[in-house]
C-alpha cells in the first residue's frame, strides 16, 4: 500500500487537503471508477480473439485505489510524474501511463467543470 493511501486510511480528515474530496466522497468515487474500469475491461475482453488463455502477464504494482489516488493527487497538486512515481513507488512512465488511463474515466464519471477547473487554474497561474 502506498504511503499516501495508508495515510488517508489512518487519517480520514486529511483526505480533503490531500485530494480535494472528503473521505466518503473518495470511497464512492473509487467504487464507481472501479465499476467503470471493470465494465471497460469486460468489453475489451469480449472483443478479443484469444489463442492463449487470459490472466497472464505482469501484475500492476499499484492497486486500483492507489492508481485512482495517484491521478487525483496529480490533479490536485499538479506535481511532476517523476515525483508521483517516487511517492507511489513506481517509475515516472508508469505514473504517466496510470494518469492517462484514469483521466478519461474520471471525465466520464465527473462533471467536466470539476476537471476543467484544474486546467483553468494552471493556465491563469502562468
Amino acid at each position: 500500500m502506498s504511503l499516501i493511501l495508508n495515510h488517508i486510511e489512518e487519517n480520514h480528515k486529511e483526505t480533503q487537503r490531500l485530494i480535494g474530496l472528503d473521505y466518503e466522497q473518495l470511497q464512492k468515487l473509487i467504487q464507481k471508477l472501479e465499476q467503470l474500469h471493470n465494465e471497460k475491461q469486460d468489453l475489451l475482453e469480449s472483443n478479443k480473439t484469444r489463442i492463449i488463455a487470459g490472466g497472464g502477464g505482469r501484475k500492476p504494482k499499484l492497486s486500483l485505489p492507489e492508481q485512482i489516488i495517484l491521478t487525483l493527487v496529480y490533479l490536485r497538486h499538479l506535481t511532476t510524474f517523476q515525483l508521483l512515481g517516487i511517492q507511489f513507488g513506481v517509475s515516472e512512465s508508469t505514473a504517466n501511463s496510470t494518469f492517462n488511463y484514469w483521466l478519461p474515466l474520471l471525465r466520464e464519471l465527473l462533471p467536466s467543470s470539476l476537471i476543467e477547473q484544474v486546467k483553468k487554474k494552471n493556465l491563469t497561474m502562468k
